[in-house]
């Protein structure tokens, strides 16, 4: 039986970061790539649905003026429908399939309002057109080769066909739907293709974060049972036996009364002892964690470690190194920074320093600060806060007994 369980307790942090990181860093940047695709893809598609409200002006019918904006308007609004499914915070495959279908749908009804529009002597391809939008918008209807051909085949058969009953040129429909259509549908496909690995790299990230997690849960249960499973039995014995000596030795009673009070006081003990080793976080983990956060969002981070082991005494800084972090990327612009730890007989120091702070003002951070202050204060530590024009240096410092 283990008497402590720090070590194996201890998480491993660099798969379980806090949770600021986490929405600072790889969920602002999930953000950020939500937003280029949606707003690339949207601007492709308001450009196929632009072209067919062309015809709107070259018609001279005002039934089929007033019907062909009816039928761009369906067809708009059933795409962007689809389009939004896609990129859709907490997205489900049920709303998804929907949107495909209302989009199929809006697509079906716009042939006999819009395929008339500026068809009449060939003025203009207003269809031919929206079928194009249909074929580009394959990688958000059609998962497979197959399906895909399904709807390019449709797609310039239905063209074909209202060049052919609206007096249009036939083989301008077609080179409009599939020409024009297919480059859509590539361009599109690559977008959504790489916005599909951004997805699947989020939920890897999730569900390893979630597994670790778990595992340190179960970890931690084995611990604390082989902590205190001999120690519960034990007691539970002499709990039993100084009940049944209780009529009849008094004087045993108590002995047995006394080696209960023991074990359970060591219990206690090994259990805190155990807690206090999983709470506590290794500096080093923290910053390799830190570092890994911030390169992914595009701060370039030195970092300077001591080549012997850090004391105990290092992890208090760990709440200064995060505070440090969250705010750099939070509250400013940084592009450069370098962490430094140095390790004496007397004290671990440490310095984050980055180029965020454009010029000397009131310090933004003290605030959060303030608070990490007084917590290292209980430890006879200290946190520093200087902000220079074009720099912020965070210095920390905690003394290490001798």
């Amino acid at each position: 039986m283990r008497s402590a369980a720090g070590e194996a307790t201890r998480p491993d942090s660099r798969l379980v970061p806090p949770a600021a990181w986490s929405e600072v860093g790889a969920d602002a940047g999930y953000r950020r790539a939500r937003l280029a695709t949606l707003t690339a893809l949207a601007i492709m598609f308001v450009s196929s649905v632009a072209m067919p409200a062309i015809g709107l002006g070259v018609e001279q019918r005002l039934p089929w003026r007033i019907l062909g904006a009816a039928g761009i308007a369906v067809f708009t609004a059933g795409l962007g429908w689809a389009l939004w499914s896609e990129f859709r915070p907490g997205r489900s495959d049920r709303t998804r399939r929907r949107a495909s279908i209302a989009f199929v749908a809006a697509s079906v009804a716009s042939v006999p309002l819009v395929g008339p529009l500026g068809a009449e002597s060939g003025a203009w391809a207003s269809w031919a057109w929206l079928g194009a939008a249909v074929v580009g918008a394959i990688p958000l209807l059609a998962h497979g080769t197959p399906a895909a051909i399904v709807v390019v085949v449709l797609s310039v058969a239905v063209s074909a066909g209202v060049a052919w009953a609206n007096g249009g040129g036939v083989v301008e429909y077609v080179v409009v739907t599939a020409g024009i259509g297919t480059s859509l549908a590539l361009i599109n496909g690559l977008q959504i293709g790489l916005w599909r690995l951004v997805v699947q790299a989020r939920d890897a990230r999730d569900a390893l974060a979630r597994l670790a997690a778990a595992e340190e849960r179960l970890r931690f249960a084995r611990d604390v049972h082989d902590l205190l499973g001999h120690d519960l039995s034990v007691i539970a014995l002499k709990a039993e036996l100084a009940k049944r000596l209780a009529p009849v030795d008094p004087e045993r009673t108590g002995e047995q009364a006394a080696e209960i009070q023991r074990l359970a006081a060591s219990a206690l003990a090994q259990v805190r002892q155990a807690v206090h080793g999983y709470r506590a976080v290794d500096l080093r983990d923290q910053i390799s964690a830190v570092e890994h956060v911030l390169r992914s969002a595009g701060v370039h981070c030195v970092v300077r470690l001591p080549g012997s082991d850090l004391p105990g005494e290092a992890s208090h800084l760990v709440p200064v190194l995060r505070e440090a972090t969250t705010n750099m990327l939070r509250h400013s612009r940084a592009q450069h920074c370098t962490i430094d730890v140095d390790a004496t007989p007397g004290e671990v120091r440490m310095v984050v320093t980055n180029d965020g702070v454009a010029e000397r003002a009131p310090d933004r951070y003290s605030h959060g600060l303030r608070g990490l202050a007084d917590r290292l204060a209980e430890v006879g530590g200290t946190v520093r806060a200087d902000a220079q024009p074009g720099t912020f240096t965070l210095t920390a410092t905690v003394p290490v007994p001798a």
